[in-house]
């Protein structure tokens, strides 16, 4: 494997002989416990806003009651299931990847489900999506599907989510923004210019992170996030800049996101962990039908097994720790583990909890193992009693890991063999649907259905394996499940 993809140099380690390196394969990997430490240090950074952002869209939603969940409430169930996921997965796959609240889950429970259901019924759809992952991982069905795509498809899901990752940066640092117009969709920060001082810190933070990447410096994304987060902290103190969005419902266009960096008056706080259990499993099948419940189900099932599908791909490929096929170390358990992440998400109300992509801003550091994850977790579970220590970090500062970490993973395409247009648009649909749909599932979906046709079509059907054809067809339901679910008079 080619050592191009990240910043931090390979040396040559002895191998040690304690057990924690024996346990995690530090050494085996030509890691140290310096690298984990930082790498788990930064990965937990750059996905802290989690507990932030996760209360604001779970509890701005009331279900089909009135009933809303409360905002403090769900931050701590989400810092404390993603701590004991995190944690877990470290435990049983070894690997640096973290876990928290899935982005595009918890959005469509907001959005499309809680105005059908109950919230603790809602939840409970949330488990039953996750027994049925464990169920496919367990069985392996869940690895023979992961094997059967083709290796020119993996490359493309890495790159396709370092895209992703870099538009997810790019807007929350307010770099790029909506113009609520038809032409063009996005713009350039406020009306083609970068106008406001925290999407500035963001391109200085950036650069800085850049250029200690380019000089192969130790820490460089740490050392460009804390610089980040300081200025951020000093800026807000002198010109007192707040928030983006007040509390009144006003809008401050050149406020910041979603924290304001400003030191925090109460360092501790217990947590409130009472929504724990707060789920039903049964209550949404009986309240709007089975029919309309498999399909929300259904829905809940594709997105959380492809997104954790490509989401593993990308960062074992980044982490240097994928073989020849795209397979890493303990596949199926980390499959396992991560069907368990839907139902504990469930269980505690903070939604489906899936594997980060944020994690590739730890693996940039040099995480290779286990360790890591477990300093993720850890931190995590401190978060609970801290969250207003957490909230220092500004999204605007966290973005610039994540470009960064984008253009990284970028670097993969050299992997693939474009000169084949039967590969070259499966390819290309693959990479440009999921930062253009903001859907990691959307840009798999379009990429093997597109795989499939062509490699048929131009009589290649021999390299397209049987489960791709399942998988595609599957895509296609799910691709139409707004007509399906409005012909069977769902909506």
């Amino acid at each position: 494997m080619s050592n191009t993809a990240s910043p931090v140099p390979v040396e040559e380690v002895t191998p040690a002989k304690g057990g924690l390196d024996r346990f995690f394969e530090i050494s085996a990997r030509g890691s140290r416990v310096s690298n984990e430490m930082r790498g788990g240090l930064v990965t937990f950074v750059a996905m802290a806003y989690i507990v932030v952002l996760n209360p604001i869209i779970l509890s701005g939603s009331p279900d089909v009651d009135g009933n809303s969940l409360e905002f403090t409430q769900v931050a701590a169930v989400t810092a404390f299931t993603a701590g004991a996921m995190t944690i877990l997965f470290s435990l049983v796959a070894r690997l640096p990847f973290a876990f928290a609240a899935g982005l595009g889950i918890n959005s469509f429970l907001a959005v499309s489900v809680v105005g059908q259901v109950t919230w603790p019924e809602a939840m409970g759809l949330v488990v039953v999506n996750g027994l049925l992952i464990v169920l496919l991982a367990a069985t392996g069905l869940r690895t023979l599907i992961f094997n059967a795509v083709p290796m020119q498809l993996k490359t493309a899901i890495t790159v396709g989510i370092g895209l992703f990752i870099a538009f997810i940066g790019f807007v929350d640092a307010g770099f790029v923004t909506s113009t609520g117009v038809a032409s063009p969709p996005v713009g350039l920060g406020i009306d083609g210019s970068v106008a406001t001082i925290p999407t500035l810190l963001f391109i200085v933070t950036l650069l800085l992170s850049g250029v200690l990447l380019a000089l192969k410096v130790r820490g460089a994304l740490l050392i460009g996030l804390a610089t980040g987060t300081v200025l951020s902290v000093i800026v807000e103190a002198i010109w007192n800049i707040g928030p983006k969005f007040g509390a009144d419902g006003s809008v401050n266009p050149g406020g910041w996101g979603l924290t304001v960096p400003e030191l925090p008056s109460q360092l501790i706080a217990l947590p409130d962990l009472s929504l724990i259990g707060q789920f039903d499993i049964v209550g949404a099948f009986s309240r709007i039908g089975a029919l309309a419940a498999v399909m929300l189900v259904f829905t809940l099932l594709f997105t959380n097994f492809f997104d954790a599908m490509g989401t593993f791909t990308g960062l074992s490929r980044e982490a240097e720790l994928a073989d020849a096929k795209g397979n890493f170390p303990r596949l199926r358990a980390a499959l396992i583990v991560e069907g368990v992440g839907a139902v504990a998400g469930g269980a505690t109300s903070s939604s489906s909890n899936t594997v980060f992509i944020e994690s590739g801003a730890g693996i940039g550091e040099g995480a290779r193992t286990g360790l890591a994850s477990l300093v993720t977790g850890g931190l995590f579970l401190l978060a609970m009693f801290f969250t207003p220590l957490t909230a220092m970090v500004p999204s605007e500062i966290a973005a610039a890991a994540l470009v960064l970490v984008g253009a990284m993973m970028m670097s993969q395409i050299r992997h693939v063999d474009l000169t084949d247009m039967t590969v070259t648009i499966p390819v290309f649909l693959t990479i440009s649907v999921m930062p253009f749909t903001y859907s990691i599932a959307n840009g798999i979906g379009a990429g093997f259905i597109a795989w499939v046709v062509l490699q048929t079509f131009a009589g290649k059907a021999k390299r397209v394996h049987p489960l791709l054809w399942i998988v595609a067809a599957g895509f296609v339901v799910y691709f139409a499940r707004g007509p399906i679910e409005s012909a069977m008079g769902i909506i």
